[in-house]
């Protein structure tokens, strides 16, 4: 059960009468209605109102959902209190002001969702705002009525309410305690009521008038007192238990994540699988190496040895360290204008961009760029063994890599997005363990460290630097132990997590 359920399940026991025992020396709450319609009755021989303004039906059979303890009555709300809307003065901007003389301003935004009280104003505005406005004081029972409407508030300070309130006036002498109508207005019960009660399409609005008819239980005065302690020390613990589910909830959602991570960690750091001592490096380092030098792609990148303080962390003794410029080079995705995106083919290209990269795998959406065959250059189509990133990106998505598993004749990834081109491009194995080793805290910490401001939004990763980043090369046999064992545990995690 949720924090929120808990506390609608206790407020839904307070208006049943199952929260606090009844006691029989309580002045019953049909003495309370007795005085309401003599009051009623006297004000409308003195003519201090008319029949039309304090008017309340009879309430029906069908009304009375549940049997009440035997001193409660319903009653409709009407009966007992007024009902008002408030006003808002047009255009508000005109009647703001500094001025310590102008009245708080109460706006719906000036509340917490789920708190009971109104504290303070964001605004104020002038005293002539008052003649198309309505003055509600300090202690005044206040409810929204459209928007979040059906939520009640009681206010610590004076002010004028715009139309997007009602303030609730006990009419006839003390009925209702304060706490406890608010409590009773904020359970399941009258929600339920509200609910069908509203009108119209976009905005929702609960208007006076269907507030006026809400019926509500009425305990005895001082069984709503009790009920109101009971609720004061039950719902702080029902709120601690929230904020402690909350902290939970937070927790479970991040920790797949973090396991994920801290088995990458291990995985790159040698810890994930045991080594064998017959295993080795070296030669798989010199052959990378060796096919640096004879691709006709190595351009301007000149190898230099890895210094003892470029090591982010240890590695076992069979391992090795290569730089990533080591292992690929970098190719810049298609560059177009608009103009080319307006001629219409059977079968276009499509262009990947940095959102279609997410979590170490690429994916196609609906929005995805589509352009002729002829823009194209075919050296730039997604090809078997490389990997995709942003070139030019949100801080969130910088480092985010994807690995492409397979040809394809029909996809390219745009300007802003890097390719990385292994020289050796028949090493699978290689190219899984890297794909991993993309997704790893390190990696994308490491590429928030080589990037440079773009504009107001977005950041430029740096290739030079990217290319001379260290990576820990183990040998190849345990490459694909490594890659296996990932598989295992992320397969576990993802059980775990549904």
């Amino acid at each position: 059960m949720t924090a929120e359920q808990l506390r609608n399940s206790i407020l839904q026991e307070a208006v049943l009468g199952h929260l606090v025992p009844q006691d029989p020396v309580d002045e019953p709450a049909s003495t309370l209605l007795e005085r309401v319609r003599l009051a009623r009755e006297s004000l409308l021989k003195e003519k201090k109102v008319k029949v039309k303004d304090i008017d309340s039906a009879p309430i029906q059979e069908d009304e009375r959902t549940f049997e009440l303890p035997a001193q409660w009555e319903f009653v409709r709300l009407n009966y007992v209190a007024t009902i008002a809307r408030g006003g808002s003065p047009r255009p508000i901007k005109e009647y703001l002001t500094d001025s310590p003389n102008g009245y708080n301003w109460i706006k719906i935004g000036d509340t917490e969702k789920g708190g009971k009280y109104i504290n303070h104003t964001k605004e104020r505005i002038k005293p002539e705002g008052l003649k198309k406005s309505r003055l509600i004081h300090k202690g005044d029972f206040l409810l929204t009525n459209s928007m979040s409407f059906g939520r009640p508030y009681i206010s610590n300070i004076e002010g004028c309410i715009h139309d997007g309130w009602l303030v609730i006036s006990p009419a006839f002498g003390e009925v209702f305690d304060k706490d406890y109508l608010y409590y009773v207005l904020s359970s399941p019960y009258v929600k339920d009521q509200f609910l069908g009660k509203v009108s119209g399409a976009v905005v929702q609005n609960l208007n006076s008038d269907k507030v006026a008819t809400s019926v509500i239980p009425l305990p005895p005065l001082a069984e709503q007192k009790r009920i109101v302690a009971k609720l004061e020390e039950l719902l702080p613990i029902v709120e601690q238990y929230g904020k402690a589910q909350t902290e939970l909830d937070q927790l479970n959602a991040a920790l797949p994540s973090r396991l994920r991570q801290s088995i990458l960690q291990e995985a790159i750091s040698g810890r994930l699988v045991p080594q064998d001592e017959n295993e080795t490096a070296d030669g798989l380092k010199m052959q990378l190496l060796q096919a640096v030098n004879n691709s006709p792609f190595k351009k301007k990148w000149n190898s230099e040895p890895i210094e003892e303080d470029e090591l982010p962390f240890d590695i076992p003794e069979n391992w090795k360290w290569i730089r990533l410029g080591d292992i690929v080079y970098t190719q810049t995705g298609l560059s177009y204008s608009k103009g080319d995106l307006e001629k219409k083919v059977p079968n276009p290209i499509r262009v990947l961009r940095g959102g279609n990269i997410q979590n170490g795998a690429w994916f196609t959406k609906d929005d995805d760029v589509m352009i002729a065959p002829e823009f194209v250059k075919k050296d730039i189509f997604l090809k078997k063994n490389s990997f995709i990133t942003p070139a030019v990106t949100s801080l969130e998505h910088l480092g985010k890599t994807a690995l492409i598993r397979e040809d394809h004749n029909d996809i390219v990834a745009g300007g802003f997005v890097l390719y990385l081109m292994p020289y050796d491009d028949k090493n699978d194995a290689l190219m899984e363990y890297l794909a991993y080793f993309f997704q790893s805290a390190f990696y994308n910490s490491f590429c928030k460290t080589i990037t440079n401001k773009s504009g107001q939004a977005f950041w430029n990763i740096s290739r030079e630097k990217l290319l001379k980043l260290p990576i820990p090369l183990p040998p190849l046999a345990e490459q694909q132990r490594i890659v296996a064992k990932i598989e295992e545990l992320f397969t576990q995690i993802d059980k775990i997590s549904k």
